[in-house]
Parts: structure tokens; C-alpha cells; sequence
């Protein structure tokens, strides 16, 4: 595993100024949290948490003894995510890593959702022992890396970490191991991207969220850098004008069946519960998958294509067998790190 400072080490393309703030800008985002953290720091630590595009659709305010989570709804993707779904998962997400970093710091975490009203999410926190665990110390070395893994087998002991880990009241985990059912689930991926790539307002959409070198990246802060991907960088200009073309169907299933197949598995998050609660609290599962894989030393990639495309959605909800909408897919498997994403500041994030 690799922190975010020693991921400086990672070759990033791209010219020399920008690469340098960019690394910069990585050292600030990812750096460890201080022994008296103050609650500006555990938003920081919540802020590392997973979201959809990287588009950051959160906004903190924060007293003595509580911080709320509001969605910012300016950071929307109403193609991919029409009914804010991905949203409000995104929320849940930095709400499990405020909660674990809080904890850490002598504060015990008690999460509601306003689920009638916005979906903001209030965690009332009070004093306690602290308690670092290891889901702790991978906050910062947490990532979505998508690029090919290496086949290799996970243990099964390390599988019932992960199942346990995930466990939140009202979401169910679907581990799928065997090869069989796992092409299953890539039949569904490609279905899902074949549509997606072909619609022309999905590939408007992505692109805007595009950062296609280190400087335009540690410019925005935000969006999907495209060497965290294992893509070549270019100018922005060239980037958004190039990729609309370059960017197809064929090559990008190609993509995902190497990809696909070269996991370990494939786990499926389905919350008990449609709507915002039903969906902060799968978001909240899924980190805490994702922090117990990177302490385990498994990396981890959505692949939400199946869920994303309400027509597939159907189908490969009749397949898995639960009769409720599933909310992520996830691939997970062993590789190296990729380049770090990169956060807005807190100022940025606090209302």
C-alpha cells in the first residue's frame, strides 16, 4: 500500500509545472491526520471518502458537537445519475469516513439521514475513548483503481473481512467469486457501457468532468484525472476536443473484460430501502468495504454500468435474485496503486 505522499513517486505525464502542483496539490489532500485533529481536519478526512466522478457533490457545516453533510446539487450528473442516486451514496461515503476519523480522535459518531426532507446527513458526535482501527489508518491510502489486476485468488478469510466490514443495517453485500457468474455480471457491464458510450449526452456529460493533465487537474481539484486511469495526458483543449472521437463502445468493453477478468471478484451493494436513506446507507457499506480491502491490500474499482442504465438495471436485478434495486458493483482484485485523485480544500466545502 502506498500513502498519498509516497504515491508522489508514481510516473504522472504532463509538463513540468503542473506536474509539480499537482503533486503538491496531492501531498495536502492525502496528508495524514493530525493528533488533535479539529473538526476543519475530519472534514478533510471526509473528503477522501469515494464519489461519483470525483465530482465532490457535498457541502459541510459543522459545531462544537455535530457536522451535516448537504448535497450540493450544483455538482449534479444528471445523465448518468438522473434521480441523484450516486449522490446521496457519495454522501454516505464521507459520512463512514468522518465517522471512523472521529472515533479515532475521541468522538463517537451517531448518523441520521433527513430522508423526507434534502438527504443531508447529521453525525452528532460526542466524547469517548479513542480508537484507531485499521479502517482508520487506510483512509489515505484508500483509492478506486482502475486498471487491470492480477487474477490472484483472495483468501477466504480475508473475503469474511470484507463481508463483515460492510455489514451497515439495511444494505446487503453479494460476493460473487466464481468465473462463471462473474462473466455474468461483465455481460451486464458491457450492456450497460455499450449504452452509455453511445449516447451522445453521457460522453458530453463525462467529458466536462474530464481533467486531462496533472495541471488542469490540481487546478479543479476535482473531476477524473485521466493518468489516475492509466490514460496519456494532453492539453485540455486537445483533451476535450479529441475524446468525443476517440472514445468508443468497442475499445471501451474491450476494457472491461480485461479488466473484469483479471479481478478476483465482484461485490454487489443493495440497500433494503430505495431512496436517499436507503442510499447514504450503501454508500456507508461500501467504504467501509473499500477501506478494509486497501488495509488487506485489495484494490477495488466500480464498475456501475449494470446499475447506471435503468433498462439493465431491471435485468440485472431479475438476475441477482433480490427483487430491490442494486445500488454498486465493484470489482476487486490485487495490482499497484495509480495516481492520486485530488480534493477541493475545506474552505471550498464548508458552507
Amino acid at each position: 500500500m502506498v500513502s498519498g505522499a509516497a504515491g508522489l513517486a508514481l510516473p504522472v505525464a504532463g509538463c513540468g509545472a503542473g506536474r509539480d502542483r499537482w503533486n503538491e496539490a496531492v501531498a495536502e489532500t492525502w496528508a495524514a491526520l493530525s493528533a488533535g485533529a479539529s473538526l476543519g481536519e475530519l472534514v478533510r478526512y471526509a473528503t477522501l471518502a469515494a464519489n461519483s466522478h470525483n465530482t465532490q457533490p457535498w457541502r459541510f457545516s459543522a459545531t462544537e458537537n455535530a457536522v451535516t453533510i448537504m448535497p450540493d446539487l450544483s455538482r449534479r450528473t444528471p445523465v448518468v445519475d438522473p434521480d441523484d442516486h450516486h449522490l446521496f451514496v457519495s454522501l454516505g461515503c464521507a459520512a463512514e469516513n468522518l465517522s471512523i476519523a472521529a472515533e479515532a480522535r475521541g468522538r463517537r459518531a451517531t448518523v441520521t439521514v433527513d430522508a423526507a426532507g434534502d438527504g443531508r446527513v447529521a453525525i452528532a458526535l460526542e466524547p469517548a475513548p479513542a480508537a484507531e482501527t485499521p479502517l482508520f489508518v487506510a483512509i489515505p491510502e484508500r483509492q478506486c483503481t482502475r486498471s487491470d489486476y492480477d487474477g490472484r485468488a483472495v483468501p477466504a478469510d480475508d473475503l469474511a473481512k470484507l463481508e463483515e466490514a460492510a455489514r451497515v443495517d439495511g444494505v446487503d453485500v453479494v460476493m460473487i467469486a466464481d468465473p462463471a457468474r462473474m462473466v455474468a455480471v461483465l455481460d451486464y457491464v458491457v450492456a450497460g457501457n455499450t449504452r452509455q458510450v453511445e449516447d451522445p449526452a453521457f460522453v458530453a456529460e463525462l467529458t466536462e468532468w474530464l481533467r486531462f493533465n496533472a495541471g488542469q487537474a490540481a487546478e479543479t481539484r476535482d473531476g477524473l484525472y485521466t493518468a489516475a486511469s492509466g490514460n496519456p495526458t494532453t492539453p485540455a483543449w486537445l483533451g476535450r476536443l479529441v475524446f468525443p472521437w476517440v472514445f468508443s463502445a468497442g475499445s471501451e468493453n474491450d476494457r472491461y473484460r480485461r479488466q473484469i477478468r483479471s479481478s478476483s471478484g465482484i461485490a454487489v451493494f443493495v440497500a433494503r430501502a430505495e431512496g436517499k436513506a436507503g442510499w447514504v446507507a450503501a454508500g456507508r457499506s461500501y467504504q467501509r468495504f473499500a477501506l478494509q480491502a486497501t488495509a488487506l491490500g485489495i484494490r477495488n474499482a466500480f464498475v456501475n454500468q449494470p446499475v447506471e442504465v435503468p433498462a439493465v438495471r431491471a435485468e440485472f436485478a431479475a438476475w441477482l435474485g433480490l427483487g430491490r434495486r442494486p445500488d454498486l458493483v465493484v470489482r476487486f482484485g490485487y495490482a499497484p496503486p495509480m495516481p492520486k485523485s485530488l480534493r477541493r480544500p475545506v474552505a471550498d466545502v464548508m458552507a
